[in-house]
């Protein structure tokens, strides 16, 4: 009598958990770039309406009662595209800051994962962490100083003011990023778009690792034994603004010290270092968490945005741009 062929059966029955795919680094490139583009795209008018209002504290009597009589005059005065204006300072940072961070993210992580494609969550924190210092040199840094430092800022009554108020202005100092950017080097030289440097490198750097970290957590829990199991948007979106609120809560105050460093009063402090220092003598440790709220609900949102349509644009680019 023939031996029973159940173990075959079984087999066949059981799912396989497989080797978990790669991301190749160009499409993980092109996939942040869109994703960071269209991210900012769906966020902007909140800035610009947030800058308006900070503006709007420094004037005798306010032009604007509040967040909706702001969005009001502008729409009335500009139209919807009014709220808008001062988008391409953002959307030149945006696009290439998420494509250097998924690029080298991919590119590390496929080089850190086992035989199975499977990345651990330490292996995880430490791609984000170069993920975070590859953006911050080779775009956060000179991006923000041009539009938040004192390089943008030249009058005494225009501490803090972005590229988004100069573009905004009766009579902008700039024509245009380019021109802008074309005018801040003439002035100062590449090494003037390098301040604070340091500081950017730690807040970048902590930034991407703290969220990727959470991120692989996220998903290696919910994935299980199968490595290749489909996530729902939806999914996405909640783990990547518990990603976002762990990086707020993780690095705000690297953050608060980065944008110390880049603003008009840079002049005040020695290095990176000696500015923490001040912030601690001078102002006390809830210093470094000031901002916190505000961040925390711009973050969660901006990073969920960003997880669900990188992954999304990946899944198309996997049908038609075939790497294996």
């Amino acid at each position: 009598m023939p031996a029973p062929r159940a173990p075959r059966a079984l087999a066949a029955a059981a799912p396989a958990s497989g080797k978990a795919k790669l991301t190749h680094p160009g499409k993980a490139i092109l996939a942040g770039g869109l994703a960071g583009g269209i991210e900012i795209c769906i966020t902007f008018p909140t800035e610009y309406v947030k800058t308006q209002l900070q503006l709007d504290e420094r004037s005798h009597p306010p032009r604007y009662r509040g967040i909706g009589d702001c969005v009001r005059q502008t729409v009335r005065s500009h139209g919807v595209l009014g709220l808008y204006r001062g988008l391409s300072s953002l959307l030149y940072g945006s696009i290439p800051k998420a494509a250097v961070r998924f690029g080298m993210f991919e590119f590390l992580s496929n080089h850190m994962r086992d035989a199975q494609g499977r990345l651990d969550s330490t292996r995880g924190l430490l791609c984000g962490l170069g993920a975070g210092v590859a953006e911050a040199v080779v775009v956060v840094c000179p991006m923000e100083t041009i539009k938040v430092g004192k390089v943008l800022a030249r009058t005494p009554d225009t501490q803090g003011v972005k590229f988004i108020h100069d573009q905004t202005s009766p009579n902008p100092k700039y024509r245009g990023f380019f021109h802008g950017v074309r005018e801040i080097v003439r002035e100062q030289g590449l090494k003037g778009t390098y301040q604070g440097l340091t500081a950017t490198v730690l807040k970048q750097g902590s930034n991407q690792a703290i969220r990727f970290f959470v991120m692989t957590s996220l998903r290696n829990w919910y994935r299980g034994d199968n490595p290749n199991k489909p996530m729902n948007p939806l999914i996405t979106g909640v783990f990547g603004a518990i990603a976002g609120a762990a990086s707020v809560f993780g690095n705000t105050p690297l953050d608060v010290i980065k944008t110390r460093m880049q603003g008009l009063e840079a002049h005040k402090y020695r290095n990176t270092w000696d500015c923490g220092l001040q912030i601690l003598k001078k102002e006390g440790l809830k210093a470094f968490y000031k901002g916190t709220v505000p961040r925390l609900g711009r973050v969660c949102l901006d990073v969920a945005i960003v997880f669900v349509i990188y992954d999304e644009v990946v899944k198309l680019l996997n049908k038609v741009w075939k790497t294996d």
